[in-house]
């Protein structure tokens, strides 16, 4: 079994337990309001304008034994940049003031699942971050796409007000198949059960934040 499996495996519960958020159900098989979107993408930008920051900070403190590492989350950060622009332009298309979106407050759990991110780079073992990379992009391919679909016929919305959706749902997939391939060649066993550990963590906050929009 490779390592990429071991995790998809070591995984599934705590995935189902975020897909079973009552905002994916609502934005997959009805009931989702146009207010539950926007403030599912306001709090998308909370984490996303943090990619590119945690990329360079988990490269940065990567030791010259992981330099192939530092190599992959450098090609990584050319693709993100400027990702959370593309959600506050989704917002304006939704008819809401994306500046508002831009300078608002984030909610606890965004703001505690960036949080750990930069703990885990600065304190614990960067190679931890790629559990986040992993929840985030894996998700995106197992929901963004049909969600986008579906929350468009449901709420009448234009095209480009799915902008982060469509792009990450198509996007990750190949991202996916590259972590893949780079996740296989991670051989230490101390940064195998971190990066699990961090998987099974990012899906809880991940999750967190779903449910949040629900309880506002």
């Amino acid at each position: 079994m490779t390592f990429y499996q071991q995790l998809s495996q070591a995984t599934v519960s705590e995935r189902q337990h975020l897909l079973q958020s009552a905002i994916i159900r609502k934005a997959l098989h009805g009931g989702i309001s146009l207010d539950d979107y926007v403030a599912f993408l306001t709090q998308a930008y909370h984490h996303v304008k943090h990619t590119v920051p945690l990329l360079m900070a988990a490269g940065s403190r990567l030791p010259q034994s992981k330099e192939w590492l530092r190599v992959a989350l450098a090609e990584y950060i050319g693709e993100e940049i400027g990702h959370q622009e593309w959600i506050l332009n989704d917002i304006a298309a939704c008819g809401f003031d994306k500046e508002t979106a831009r300078n608002s407050t984030p909610n606890p759990a965004t703001e505690l699942m960036v949080a750990y991110a930069y703990d885990m780079i600065a304190r614990v073992n960067p190679v931890g971050f790629f559990g986040m990379v992993f929840v985030l992009e894996g998700t995106s391919i197992s929901v963004a796409t049909a969600a986008a679909s579906s929350i468009r016929r449901q709420l009448n919305l234009p095209a480009n007000a799915f902008s982060y959706l469509n792009s990450h749902g198509s996007l990750d997939i190949e991202h996916m198949k590259f972590f893949e391939s780079l996740i296989n060649r991670v051989d230490e066993p101390a940064d195998q059960s971190q990066i699990i550990h961090c998987a099974k963590m990012f899906f809880t906050f991940y999750g967190n934040i779903f449910r949040s929009l629900t309880a506002e």
